[in-house]
């Protein structure tokens, strides 16, 4: 007997008849022989409502992030109901369980919580009781018992957490595509379908933009050793097995192009050249729990400098108001310049540690599309740009092309 963890996504689970053919895979997996905790996202479109909902009724200010937490845990805690009656209504046996329920502990840090410990005795209890267990993605508790969220696409790390804490033997990641692709599908037609994967591309691919996997769920399944497999739920055919790196993986040099939009640019231009005042803005930001991505310092000149970087454009206006408060300590000539509507294109790759010209070549391809580059960034196994938003697609597709990833 086998314990699987299956996460199926919000298309996976967006409509009851869709609701239904997810409980029929879960149960034939379960009949098959195995044990099986499946984890669920709320309905396709419900969290999005939900948000405009808290909108609504507080117009004059954010709505405070606690409460957030408790009424968007709603939409997944909807789900795993519906699904465990749809189980049962087709003669099996399923529990639905919340995250807290779950034994899943998260720090305090609300709409962005962490992991802190999975105590998954109800879940084991419910599993030698027979039961297939629906547990609510996204969501857990602090030590004092509020709810908390884990943040877009928290159903995937609540999958590969639970899967590590309960030793499974096989976590599945269904969601509405057959795999992880060389580039969205539906920006590049030509795209394919990859086989498998190291932990580390998928990383770099999810922290670039690509939504097929929420980027701290990878970072977990690489630091707990969790194979999983990302695969369709409406078919049956075999996705994309994520895992170790192997040496023959080296072989491939790009692995994949990632597109990120709706990013932002801050710049603070004339700031003083001396110690302490990267620390006083990126002191600041991190206050403010907004994470960055690139960074860009200019040479010193007359004792003063430029400092850019990006974030996401969500996150701009907190940003600014953080920054707006620490630019005095900057220096006498310190102003703040943000600009949206900017994207981020990636690519990706183990076997770019052996190989040379790969920024080269993407630059080349990006300059013969007359695509203009604002910002690079480039670590061991990535080479990313920034570039206008409303370039980014032409940009994926031509970088596509120049590297072979076409059907």
């Amino acid at each position: 007997m086998a314990l699987i963890v299956q996460k199926y996504g919000g298309t996976s689970v967006g409509t009851p008849e869709r609701i239904r053919n997810c409980a029929r895979r879960i149960l034939e997996t379960q009949r098959a022989g195995n044990q099986v905790v499946a984890v669920v996202s709320a309905m396709s479109g419900v969290t999005d409502n939900l948000i405009k909902l808290a909108k609504e009724v507080s117009p004059e200010r954010d709505p405070i992030e606690r409460e957030m937490d408790v009424l968007l845990a709603t939409g997944e805690q909807t789900t795993i109901a519906l699904t465990a009656m749809a189980i049962n209504a087709l003669g099996g046996k399923a529990v639905s369980l919340t995250g807290a329920q779950a034994g899943i502990s998260t720090d305090r840090v609300h709409t962005k919580a962490r992991i802190v410990n999975i105590t998954p005795d109800a879940v084991k209890q419910m599993l030698d009781e027979g039961n297939i267990v629906m547990l609510a993605g996204f969501q857990g508790e602090t030590a004092s018992g509020e709810i908390t969220t884990l943040g877009r696409g928290g159903s995937d790390l609540t999958a590969i957490a639970m899967a590590a804490a309960i030793k499974a033997d096989l976590c599945q990641i269904y969601t509405d595509v057959d795999g992880v692709y060389t580039c969205d599908p539906r920006v590049v037609k030509t795209a394919q379908k990859i086989q498998e994967i190291s932990y580390e591309e998928m990383l770099e691919m999810a922290s670039s933009g690509s939504k097929v996997m929420q980027s701290r769920s990878v970072e977990f399944a690489n630091k707990f050793g969790v194979r999983f497999e990302v695969r369709n739920s409406m078919n049956n055919n075999p996705g994309t097995i994520v895992k170790e790196e192997t040496p023959g993986m080296e072989s491939v040099v790009v692995r994949g192009v990632s597109l990120e939009r709706n990013q932002a640019k801050v710049t603070i231009d004339d700031v003083a050249d001396r110690p302490g005042i990267s620390a006083a803005i990126f002191g600041a930001i991190a206050t403010a729990n907004v994470t960055i991505d690139m960074i860009v310092q200019n040479v010193s000149f007359d004792g003063i400098t430029d400092i850019s970087f990006t974030l996401s454009g969500a996150d701009l206006a907190k940003a600014e108001t953080v920054l707006n408060a620490v630019l005095p300590t900057l220096g006498d000539k310190a102003k703040l310049r943000t600009q949206s509507s900017i994207a981020k294109v990636s690519v990706v790759g183990i076997g770019m540690r052996s190989h040379s010209g790969v920024a080269a070549k993407m630059f080349k391809a990006l300059a013969d599309a007359k695509i203009n580059i604002q910002m690079i960034s480039t670590s061991e196994i990535k080479t990313a740009v920034i570039v206008d938003e409303a370039e980014v697609e032409n940009a994926a597709r031509v970088v596509h092309t120049a590297f072979g990833l076409d059907a």
